[in-house]
């Protein structure tokens, strides 16, 4: 009876693999693509590769790889080596955007290949990929890679303008800031409020509607009842958005994961007197000693960017900030610190 289950279940496999078999190269390409977009992980896009030889194949075909999320990337650091370097290399060739922006970062910052890295993330920009041109904003506010006198703050205000544009929120804050304080631009109070506000809007509707996608299907109703959600406030929430609202920290790219972990770990390291940003969902090293900025009343964080400052002043440092007094204290030095806003104005 064993013996006839196995001869039944062989039969069954050997008529599937006769099915693949007949299907046009293209077909199975369109549909492995649709699966590789799709990819929540690694492994998603590694099991193709092994079902069979013939999807091994496929799946590295270049309008596949084109097609590659951004999730299937989510390497972690102590996991890269040189076959996942070649596979970035090879996405990148096929004209995958995202495997442009995560290999650009990396070499950047990780291996400080900073021409091979900036030239990638460029390649990514062109196509209107917005974290692209909001981290060449980022590099050319603080001279990334150079020395202070190569910050360019008009061409960083330029990118995060159309980092903004594509509806890049942290690009959108940080735009708001810099015509908040006359930073790189003309400055413009009302203007830089305004886009504060929008992007805490954009900020609290993306939670939201995170929100109701997780919610089981039984309990949609016509009308949303964002109470339901229970966004509650109290001393101890730290308040992700302006509204009042106790909404879930913004989701982190793989690639800043990636960069936390590269010097966290221990795989790489920073040279002495380097820092990173203190945001944890940035993982930003200095290139040169006092490039980032320090919070102006603690004097303890420090931040690449007004929009990481910002955000990390509402996750977790508006509980932790105490007065500059303490840090001179403990053998900080004035010089050392840069000029930077007020830690209560970039929580507006």
């Amino acid at each position: 009876m064993l013996q006839r289950k196995k001869q039944r279940i062989s039969r069954a496999c050997t008529e599937i693999s006769d099915l693949l078999d007949g299907l046009p190269d293209d077909l199975v390409i369109s549909i492995i693509s649709k699966l590789a977009s799709s990819a929540s992980s690694p492994p998603d896009f590694i099991n193709i590769l092994l079902t069979c030889k013939r999807l091994n194949r496929l799946a590295v075909h270049p309008l596949v790889l084109s097609k590659v999320s951004f999730k299937a990337f989510a390497v972690k650091a102590r996991n890269w080596c040189d076959s996942v370097h070649r596979f970035l290399k090879q996405c990148v060739n096929a004209g995958n955007v995202e495997a442009s922006y995560t290999l650009g970062m990396i070499r950047f910052y990780c291996l400080q290949n900073r021409g091979s890295g900036a030239s990638l993330m460029a390649k990514a920009a062109i196509k209107s990929h917005a974290s692209s041109l909001y981290s060449l904003a980022v590099i050319q506010f603080n001279g990334s890679g150079g020395s202070k006198n190569d910050k360019d703050l008009r061409a960083g205000v330029a990118l995060c303008a159309r980092a903004a544009f594509l509806g890049h929120v942290d690009a959108l804050r940080e735009l708001g800031h810099c015509l908040q304080d006359g930073y790189g631009v003309r400055q413009h109070r009302a203007e830089g409020r305004r886009l504060l506000v929008q992007a805490n809007a954009r900020e609290l509707a993306s939670s939201l509607n995170a929100l109701v996608k997780r919610k089981p299907p039984q309990q949609h109703h016509r009308r949303l009842n964002y109470q339901h959600y229970s966004l509650k406030t109290g001393p101890g929430c730290p308040l992700l958005s302006d509204f009042g609202c106790n909404v879930s920290a913004p989701e982190v790219h793989p690639v800043n994961v990636f960069l936390k972990e590269w010097f966290e770990s221990g795989v790489g390291e920073l040279a002495p007197g380097l820092r990173l940003c203190s945001h944890k969902g940035c993982g930003r090293p200095e290139t040169r000693a006092h490039e980032f900025r320090r919070c102006s009343v603690c004097g303890m964080v420090n931040y690449c960017s007004r929009g990481c400052q910002a955000l990390d002043w509402k996750l977790r440092h508006k509980v932790e900030c105490r007065p500059i007094e303490r840090w001179l204290e403990e053998g900080g030095g004035v010089g050392e610190m840069e000029e930077v806003v007020e830690a209560e104005e970039l929580a507006i």
